[in-house]
């Protein structure tokens, strides 16, 4: 089989783009994650299909041990703009369906995509864990997927492989698992980040629901306002924006990059 791809990536966070609307093509497990590996494929964090109607269409986000996830935010922006190519359309928004819900895009004219995030919940604030020989102080969100967050003074120094395994691995967040973010505040809208993704199984350049989710947990911790502005470790900045309903974030925006890198081909 010959498959064509398109590959894009968000903030860094890099993806193998793949049209199935027609659901000819059927990808196990280890296909995707033979396409994702870096040495013997063709290199990404993730796999990520349209799928569905012109109407509504439907992003399958698939990580790079080949795993199904419910979503990806770096990613999302990233189908946006490859459906958009798709359905010849170059600006303005559209609508698509996650295993998260359905979200919107809003094309930029400088090419970024903002993208409204499903209602993030489970918000769970200042747990104590022992996380190998340390006892953290651990925030959590799901933002469409999981995340764990815990703010440290000295980002480049924190061991975030050694920490965010542990961390992602913890009883706290069994059977599935969750991202482990470590944030560091820059100001009091700023903040500078590094994530361990699951499904990596590695730390990556960027994750979006990980930026929504610490920035998130931001604000409920110090009352910032929007937006927030979370530099991500491949050096972009991604801008998190939101409303105050009742005194809780709402109508959810994540901003930023979604760059196409190349197109080819690869028999599998």
């Amino acid at each position: 089989m010959t498959l064509e791809f398109t590959k894009m990536n968000g903030a860094g966070n890099d993806f193998v783009m793949i049209d199935n609307r027609d659901g000819s093509i059927n990808l196990d497990r280890e296909q995707i994650a033979s396409l994702c590996d870096r040495h013997r494929g063709i290199g990404a964090d993730g796999l990520i299909a349209v799928e569905g109607t012109p109407e509504l269409p439907r992003m399958r986000y698939y990580n790079a041990d080949g795993g199904e996830a419910e979503m990806c935010g770096n990613g999302a922006r990233c189908f946006s703009r490859f459906t958009a190519r798709l359905l010849g359309q170059t600006s303005g928004s559209l609508s698509f369906k996650t295993e998260a819900g359905i979200l919107s895009a809003e094309l930029l004219p400088d090419g970024r995509v903002r993208l409204r995030m499903s209602e993030p919940h489970s918000l769970q604030l200042a747990h104590s864990l022992r996380v190998l020989d340390s006892d953290l102080e651990v925030h959590s969100l799901n933002t469409g997927v999981p995340h764990a967050v815990t703010f440290v003074q000295k980002l480049e120094e924190t061991p975030v492989f050694e920490l965010g395994r542990a961390l992602r691995q913890h009883q706290r967040f069994a059977p599935a698992g969750s991202n482990a973010n470590f944030a560091q505040i820059l100001n009091p809208v700023s903040l500078s980040i590094r994530t361990y993704e699951r499904g990596v199984e590695n730390e990556t350049l960027a994750c979006g629901t990980g930026v929504v989710a610490s920035a998130l947990i931001h604000h409920h911790l110090t009352k910032a306002p929007s937006p927030i502005s979370v530099q991500v470790r491949g050096g972009d900045t991604l801008e998190v924006g939101f409303k105050l309903e009742n005194g809780h974030p709402a109508d959810v925006t994540l901003a930023g990059p979604a760059d196409f890198v190349f197109t080819g081909t690869m028999t599998i």
